[in-house]
């Protein structure tokens, strides 16, 4: 695969790598909120994204309503994966768009959502999303998937189509066909993928080199895990993601991986961390930044 585009036009070299750190789930609860605002004043974190279907993402865009240069996104919500503590769409109630469960909430996992929803529907669904978020005074950045439920061949043209209507970037990677091939795509799969991303790329849409994060079921040694992640990225820009929440009975409740969600706040929030990426030369950006870009390219094709 060719060095990233982005990096020449970031006036960075083919060999520099690059991160945008960031927090996933922020409106999940209300204990994402508080790990959120200490995180941006803490400054490692680079940018989050809201779920916009879930009980606390009206107090996130409260939020950055007051921060207006905090970098969100909107993460694109089609599952309620929690036992008792559910959300469902904000655009249909009808069980036909295959985005509701027998609760009335969307399915608990992305195989269920792959399955049934109609693409139509889901496009209408995310797209509900984003303007709602926007309307609420997010100052949206870009688009990502929870729970990587839009990576697939019935979802992923829905998702990208809203990342183009809003000229935002989409969390979205691009790789060669071997390495599709490793993630299990078949031949045919991959070589679509490698020609989409050229595609994209045309257009002026950024995309990343490189997904990476922390597992849920290891709170232990959260530093460490964090820095053998930093020390392994490689040239181009990789997409790191963390799910940070403070310690609280609720959010104790919703989830058996509290834990390593608390975990990851007080990490990313240690100055030990911070100066260890600073010593390593890696370059922190956000998706504002990506954004701006793809804005300015699209404005040139458009003129």
């Amino acid at each position: 695969m060719l060095p990233n585009p982005v990096l020449r036009k970031l006036g960075l070299a083919e060999n520099d790598r690059v991160v945008i750190i960031h927090a996933d789930d922020v409106g999940m609860c209300q204990a994402t909120l508080p790990a959120f605002a200490e995180l941006v004043d803490f400054g490692l974190v680079s940018s989050a994204a809201v779920m916009v279907p879930c009980p606390w993402f009206l107090a996130a865009a409260a939020f950055c309503r007051e921060h207006p240069g905090v970098d969100v996104g909107v993460h694109s919500t089609l599952t309620s994966e929690w036992e008792t503590y559910r959300w469902g769409p904000v655009s249909t109630r009808d069980p036909s768009s295959g985005l509701l469960d027998a609760q009335g909430c969307f399915p608990r996992t992305s195989e269920e959502v792959q399955a049934c929803a109609q693409p139509e529907a889901a496009r209408t669904e995310l797209e509900a999303q984003v303007k709602r978020a926007v309307e609420a005074g997010v100052d949206v950045t870009h688009i990502d998937t929870h729970m990587g439920t839009v990576a697939h061949p019935r979802l992923t043209g829905a998702y990208l189509e809203v990342a183009l209507a809003w000229q935002v970037p989409p969390m979205l990677l691009r790789l060669d066909e071997a390495r599709w091939r490793a993630m299990g795509l078949d031949a045919e799969t991959a070589a679509l993928a490698v020609a989409l991303a050229q595609q994209l790329e045309e257009q002026g849409v950024p995309l990343l080199d490189d997904i990476r994060g922390l597992p849920l079921d290891r709170p232990e040694d959260r530093i460490g895990q964090a820095k053998a992640v930093f020390s392994s990225l490689q040239p181009g820009i990789t997409h790191m993601v963390i799910h940070p929440a403070v310690d609280t009975p609720e959010l104790r409740a919703i989830t058996p991986d509290a834990a390593a969600r608390v975990a990851d706040y007080r990490t990313f929030t240690s100055p030990e961390l911070r100066d260890y990426v600073r010593s390593l030369g890696i370059h922190v950006i956000g998706y504002r930044t990506l954004r701006d870009l793809m804005r300015a390219a699209i404005g040139r094709k458009e003129g």
